[in-house]
């Protein structure tokens, strides 16, 4: 069974810990779930309704698509939209605190709408399995949140260590930004993917939609956000630092026992 349909810790899965945690300030009906189509029976019994929206990839190529593809289906329905983007298989223990730093980047992204927020989790070591930031100078006075000075994706541990002395955040992939700016990044950074993912927008909403998904998907090239998108693209990015909360990716079985350990 994949990780986000697997109960850890609870009674619930961690796709519905995900939709829990983000529920009290975004509805169901503003809600797209993303994942691939040969999870298509799970998601069908986790979520049986019309909301939240499952938007199923005919297969995996990556987190660059896996990104791109909702923020292109949403900006086809929302020129203008806000989204914020958040992995399903996260722990977070302070969820309110977690949140208000959530609610904090859309204010910041209301105010500064050039900006992409990507939330940075204070570390407890020099986990070299992250992505690392450097935060710069602030985006404005009394906003608490910093320019990305530079951005690493999974470093060698020597590396680690080093960030960790220097006060560098883990980049936790939960981010916030205007579908637009959001695309402008894939279209400069990954144009291959924005080009495939762009020629769906001539069927967005009819019965074609799904085939057109699944012929851009025939050709597109694997890509990963982080390392192909945030990376090269770091100078285009902000970072708000998130102290306080106990947080961690559950991404191998040696994260969950660290984290239980520290809960």
């Amino acid at each position: 069974c994949p990780k986000q349909f697997c109960s850890v810790g609870g009674a619930r899965t961690l796709l519905a810990e995900t939709l829990a945690r983000i529920g009290s300030v975004i509805p169901p009906e503003r809600t797209v779930v993303v994942g691939n189509r040969i999870h298509a029976g799970y998601f069908h019994r986790e979520l049986p309704g019309p909301t939240p929206r499952v938007l199923l990839q005919p297969s995996n190529r990556g987190t660059g698509p896996g990104i791109l593809l909702p923020v292109h289906w949403v900006s086809w329905r929302d020129p203008e939209a806000l989204v914020a983007i958040f992995p399903c298989d996260h722990f977070v223990l302070q969820e309110r605190a977690f949140l208000a730093h959530v609610a904090h980047a859309v204010r910041i992204v209301r105010r500064r709408p050039e900006l992409v927020v990507l939330l940075g989790m204070e570390p407890d070591g020099p986990e070299d399995g992250y992505g690392w930031i450097e935060a710069g100078e602030p985006v404005f006075e009394g906003a608490g949140c910093c320019r990305v000075q530079s951005f690493r994706e999974k470093p060698t541990a020597q590396e680690a260590h080093a960030f960790f002395r220097s006060g560098f955040l883990w980049n936790s992939l939960i981010i916030v930004g205007r579908v637009g700016v959001l695309k402008a990044l894939g279209r400069e950074y990954v144009p291959g993917v924005d080009a495939r993912l762009s020629r769906i927008q001539a069927f967005a909403g009819s019965e074609y939609e799904a085939w057109a998904i699944q012929q851009a998907y025939a050709l597109m090239r694997p890509a990963n956000f982080s390392h192909d998108v945030l990376e090269p693209g770091a100078r285009s990015l902000a970072v708000l630092p998130v102290r306080g909360v106990l947080w961690s990716d559950w991404g191998t079985p040696e994260r969950v026992i660290r984290t239980v350990d520290r809960a």
